[in-house]
């Protein structure tokens, strides 16, 4: 199996210092991961390779807007969600109308996208291990074995961690303002 691990923290410092190896380096070990995300995401292969395409150029250039090393993956996966939905919309746009039963409501999509950031926010918040966990299991999609192996860990202490990142994420958007429960922080 190909080498399943983001680039490492000082080559991402590196490129955001203006490093142009560094960021040559980055874009290329990103392009696997980011290319997986858009085939997960995009309704077609051809917008997933151009969707991963647009989302690298965006991190080559804009790779200083970074705010911390750990959340690479995180800004990359919001990148390619945002132009897979980009491009859909233009698809619908171009065919013309299409029945209200295939077509979401305005307020339907844009509680969707609300939905889409709030997870991709919880999922950012989480401690670098907990993150680490959580994307390369429930978004990249790897095994339980693979996932323990790459990130030097048993597999009891992958599922551990995995296990507190869905419950964080969980209570996280549990608690959210969006939640008609939710009740500003009073429970």
């Amino acid at each position: 199996m190909a080498d399943v691990q983001w680039p490492g923290e000082r080559l991402i410092a590196a490129a955001r210092e203006g490093d142009a190896e560094a960021t040559a380096a980055l874009v290329s070990g990103s392009h696997p991961h980011v290319q997986r995300f858009a085939y997960s995401l995009c309704a077609s292969p051809q917008d997933a390779e151009d969707a991963a395409q647009e989302a690298l150029i965006i991190l080559y250039r804009k790779i200083g807007m970074l705010r911390a090393t750990g959340a690479l993956a995180s800004w990359m996966f919001r990148i390619v969600r945002n132009e897979c939905l980009r491009r859909s919309k233009s698809l619908l746009r171009g065919h013309g109308p299409l029945p209200d039963t295939v077509v979401p409501s305005f307020e339907d999509d844009v509680l969707r996208r609300l939905e889409a950031d709030r997870v991709a926010e919880a999922i950012a918040a989480l401690p670098a291990d907990q993150r680490r966990v959580m994307i390369m299991r429930d978004i990249q999609g790897y095994s339980g074995r693979t996932t323990a192996d790459t990130l030097g860990l048993s597999t009891a202490a992958m599922k551990s961690r995995l296990h507190r990142a869905r419950a964080t994420v969980r209570e996280t958007l549990r608690r959210s303002p969006l939640d008609p429960a939710w009740g500003g922080g009073h429970d």
